[in-house]
């Protein structure tokens, strides 16, 4: 009898835990539950955009590949003439997108090169987009049977062999999925009604997702296309927390999941990262400035090495991470510049990444230098979400001052329409040569600002004109245009001049195990000491080392390591000086594109 009442109260107590342990679908069940370790120590994961889209390869040079079939539902010339090359552009949109499954072979795919690829990258985990807005699945879906990469184009379970080769590198496998598509007939987004997507929510997304998850249990999901609808429209608490139970205690979501979602990893995109450690956050962005493989691009598109890492190094730094994507080939192979990209970001964390991999932001911010460079345009009309108005400026965090005169070429009443993100002023220049305001713009303003006004101007009249504009973060753009009695807008026709500015990290810093990690981004000098001003007090008897000059030896039989500790000193005011005349000068010229100094226990 005792035995059966303790069996009885095992069996309870079990049962207590796996309820309490239950995922609810409310906002506040899921933030309790919190997010997984493993994804705030990762810092970097691949996010792979292949699909029908990577036939034509194709969009504008600042454009997302991926959009192809977008493109075609606008009636784009340039998308409509690459697809003239694969289909009869008189047909339906679909029926010729369709054409291009006979096209994706993927014949040089092998997905465990792509595993070894992405691990040797250093990467923590992987996003393959399962889905993409188009619809056309990855894997065999029963929702979808013959548009998906098994009943057509490869012919290949691309999302299961992926993931086996993945998991098989002992890196964590994720998926992008697609919330919306433009392809099905329940309901086709961004033509239908949003708020008629009911039907295609509980008849088809659900069922699918769920299908997906019940099969590959992914550790990440990646969801997308929410902007149009609400939270609740797409059963959002319902599918993250049903998600979480199904998978259990390692997965995580983003924050995708419609208007009103409380919850998920933050993901800027093309950005110069956030600053929040309350939530767990990953910028994703491509090498170069689409998703999707754009072979429209042009070589200046992509981040350089020493780019790339800087950038990861400051995203780090803030707090966060970095999803870096690849868009390969149809064939199934990764083009050899992000190839390189990759190994190069693989070779530099081979040596640094202890102080990326689990460190946290320290107390210290990124030390900057405020940079300025000349600009001049033909016209205020800039979009600087995948990309600056000039290759090396930073896509957030800058100022743009221009000047331009324009001749007004007729008589009549013109609205000047000023649109920003985040604050703009335009002034224009009295005869007495006094800059006043004409239109003012702020998006975070309590009251409307002006953003629009009317002129009365002549025939060849000069109207000199100024324009301030400041980003602060996220999807930069400014446009001035005019438009003369009613009729479209359009911009200013004039040469703008002017200059653009903003603050460039020299140095970041990161801690972990009550370590200190100054990651510089000049090369050290052996003959000059490095001095850095405004540190706290550091642990006089911490030691310094520069990561990637310690020397192999061999002393009576035993292998060990030689490190060359670095001398430094620090003066009351804080200023650190650290002498680098004891590294060989052939071991730091190995080094490249961001130097790491590790201090061993930094706090006195």
């Amino acid at each position: 009898m005792k035995r059966l009442i303790l069996l009885l109260i095992i069996a309870l107590s079990l049962s207590a835990l796996a309820q309490q342990g239950d995922v609810q679908p409310t906002w506040e069940s899921i933030n309790q539950r919190g997010y997984p370790q493993w994804f705030r120590d990762a810092k970097l994961g691949i996010f792979i955009h292949w699909g029908l889209y990577s036939v034509p390869a194709y969009a504008s040079m600042e454009g997302y590949g991926e959009w192809f079939y977008r493109g075609l539902m606008q009636k784009e010339p340039e998308r409509t003439r690459i697809m003239g090359y694969y289909a009869d552009t008189n047909k339906p949109v679909f029926d010729q997108y369709k054409e291009l499954t006979k096209h994706w072979h993927a014949e040089l795919w092998n997905p465990d090169d792509w595993a070894q690829m992405f691990k040797y990258a250093g990467a923590q985990y992987v996003v393959l987009v399962t889905k993409h807005h188009d619809g056309y699945c990855l894997w065999d879906s029963k929702f979808q049977p013959q548009w998906n990469s098994v009943a057509s184009g490869p012919r290949r379970n691309i999302v299961e062999e992926l993931t086996n080769s993945v998991r098989a590198k002992g890196l964590r496998m994720g998926f992008y999925y697609s919330l919306p598509e433009w392809t099905n007939p329940l309901h086709i987004w961004m033509v239908d009604p949003d708020n008629e997507i009911s039907e295609y929510v509980d008849n088809y997304m659900v069922p699918q997702f769920k299908e997906l998850v019940n099969r590959y249990k992914p550790d990440l999901i990646f969801s997308d296309g929410d902007w149009n609808n609400t939270a609740e429209q797409l059963r959002s608490q319902e599918l993250i927390s049903w998600y979480y139970n199904t998978v259990g205690k390692d997965a995580i979501v983003n924050n995708r999941w419609g208007n009103g979602t409380k919850h998920g990893f933050l993901t800027p995109e093309y950005s110069a990262g956030i600053a929040n450690t309350e939530v767990p956050w990953a910028e994703c962005r491509g090498l170069g400035r689409s998703f999707g493989l754009n072979r429209n691009e042009s070589l200046d598109n992509y981040m350089t090495d020493k780019e790339l890492i800087q950038h990861f190094v400051e995203l780090v730094a803030h707090g966060g991470g970095l999803t870096l994507n690849v868009g390969p080939y149809a064939d199934g192979t990764i083009p050899l510049i992000q190839q390189e990209r990759l190994r190069n970001l693989g070779k530099w964390l081979e040596i640094n990444g202890e102080a990326i991999y689990g460190s946290r932001p320290c107390e210290i911010p990124c030390q900057q230098d405020k940079v300025s460079y000349s600009y001049c345009s033909f016209m205020i009309d800039h979009d600087w979400v995948r990309n600056s108005p000039i290759p090396e400026a930073t896509p957030d965090h800058f100022d743009l001052h221009l000047e331009g005169e324009v001749t007004v070429p007729a008589d009549g009443n013109y609205t000047l329409t000023l649109n920003a993100d985040d604050k703009a002023t335009v002034y224009r220049e009295t005869a007495s040569n006094i800059w006043d305001t004409l239109l003012h713009y702020d998006k975070n303003a309590i009251s409307n600002p002006k953003a629009q006004t009317v002129l009365k101007l002549y025939k060849n009249e000069e109207l000199s004109l100024r324009v301030d504009y400041h980003e602060e973060d996220l999807e930069a753009t400014v446009s001035l245009k005019w438009s003369k009695d009613g009729e479209e807008s359009v911009p200013i026709p004039t040469l703008w001049l002017g200059d653009i500015s903003w603050k460039k990290p020299i140095r970041c810093f990161t801690t972990k195990d009550d370590n200190l990690y100054i990651i510089e981004f000049e090369r050290p000098d052996p003959r000059n000491p490095l001095v850095i001003k405004n540190m706290p007090k550091l642990n006089p008897k911490a030691e310094m080392i520069l990561l990637g000059t310690d020397e192999q030896v061999d002393f009576q039989g035993q292998k060990g390591v030689k490190y060359n500790m670095l001398k430094w000193k620090q003066d009351k005011k804080g200023t650190l000086t650290i002498d680098f005349s004891c590294i060989d000068t052939k071991k730091l010229n190995v080094l490249e594109n961001a130097w790491v100094i590790k201090v061993f226990g930094m706090v006195d």
